[in-house]
């Protein structure tokens, strides 16, 4: 009985046999190509379905490619612990930003006007549960929700999201559900406020 290694593969595999023929080297390569193949494509439809979006920094513009379970304020995403979005927003000083902590909430006020909260998060049980920014946060808003904080009326912001799933428009203002995506849109004339929730 002969004993063969594998130097192709990147960990050597020792193969029992009597022969290692060139055909069985082939096979070999081709379903290790196929693995490889396969796991590029479900890493490119996973990529290709919601891109990162990092509030603060990312300049993602395509509405589509949006979702709230790759939406990150400062660091802090859905379902992150309590633990880490204290660390992330009080303990770390974010330049411009004052962080509070209020019951259930961590509030975001901008230094220079502290009038009241631009962002911030909410925890239950012990859990990141939403996340939200309004008008006052637009300055530090990057890509497409930048353009939504900063819209004129209801139908802007349709013009870059697309039609809402549902919704309710008065003379007060609007509210524009997206909840697939997992965000919602609460128009008042000058005041914008997104609210950020699991996609349902």
């Amino acid at each position: 009985m002969l004993y063969a290694y594998l130097d192709s593969i990147d960990a050597p595999i020792l193969i029992k046999s009597r022969t290692l023929t060139k055909e069985t080297l082939d096979t070999m390569t081709k379903a290790r190509m196929a693995i490889i193949l396969l796991a590029s494509i479900l890493a490119a439809f996973g990529s290709a379905h919601a891109e990162l979006y990092e509030l603060s920094k990312s300049d993602v513009m395509e509405p589509k490619a949006i979702s709230s379970a790759e939406i990150s304020l400062f660091g802090v995403k859905l379902g992150d612990a309590e633990s880490k979005a204290v660390e992330m927003l009080v303990n770390e000083k974010i330049s411009g930003i004052k962080a509070e902590q209020e019951a259930t909430f961590i509030f975001l006020l901008d230094q220079r006007k502290p009038t009241g909260p631009m962002a911030g998060v909410r925890i239950q049980d012990g859990k990141v549960d939403l996340l939200f920014i309004n008008n006052r946060f637009a300055y530090k808003t990057r890509g497409i929700f930048r353009n939504v904080l900063n819209g004129e009326s209801p139908e802007d912001i349709r013009k870059l999201l697309g039609q809402e799933e549902y919704g309710d428009e008065n003379v007060m203002g609007a509210v524009m559900a997206y909840d697939k995506q997992g965000f919602q849109v609460n128009y008042l004339g000058k005041d914008i406020n997104i609210e950020f929730t699991a996609p349902r």
